[in-house]
């Protein structure tokens, strides 16, 4: 993990852009992961660590009605909460991560290991459904890897 984050932050640094995070499963464990690295406050100052859906709604504008069609673990979700993290915060882009890390609340539609993603700005976003094995902390660390690659990619890509 460390690796990523390093190459996150040289990249970030080079091209002068600020990241936030808006967390549901990982409980912080991106932004925790970013600020593992010295010298990551310049460029990441805030992240969102949106555990229900009062939290989503309140600190990142995700539509009630958005929560309520779709789920808290959906691509149109993920897509409202890197939005709002970004618009909130002001930062050029940001990550969200919704999803079932276990042991239980899973579903025939939604089973545990279920985990969406999206990348973006508050203006252009990408989401991703990935579904990973293991238990919750293999699950959630499966999660932060995947968030900072998708991080760096989307940078890349730009």
């Amino acid at each position: 993990m460390q690796a990523l984050s390093e190459r996150l932050q040289q990249t970030c640094l080079a091209r002068g852009l600020a990241v936030t995070t808006a967390e549901s499963c990982t409980g912080g464990g991106v932004a925790s992961a970013i600020t593992d690295i010295a010298g990551s406050s310049a460029y990441f100052e805030t992240g969102y660590v949106t555990y229900s859906n009062s939290a989503k709604t309140r600190l990142l504008n995700v539509s009630p009605a958005t929560l309520e069609t779709f789920g808290a673990v959906s691509r149109e979700t993920v897509i409202a909460m890197v939005a709002g993290a970004c618009r909130e915060s002001g930062a050029d882009l940001g990550v969200a991560i919704s999803g079932v890390a276990g042991p239980g609340g899973g579903s025939a539609d939604k089973p545990v290991g279920t985990v969406w993603f999206a990348w973006g700005n508050a203006l252009i976003q990408q989401a991703e459904c990935r579904r990973f094995s293991g238990d919750r902390r293999a699950v959630r660390e499966q999660a932060v890897r995947v968030a900072l690659e998708g991080l760096i990619r989307w940078i890349d890509a730009a």
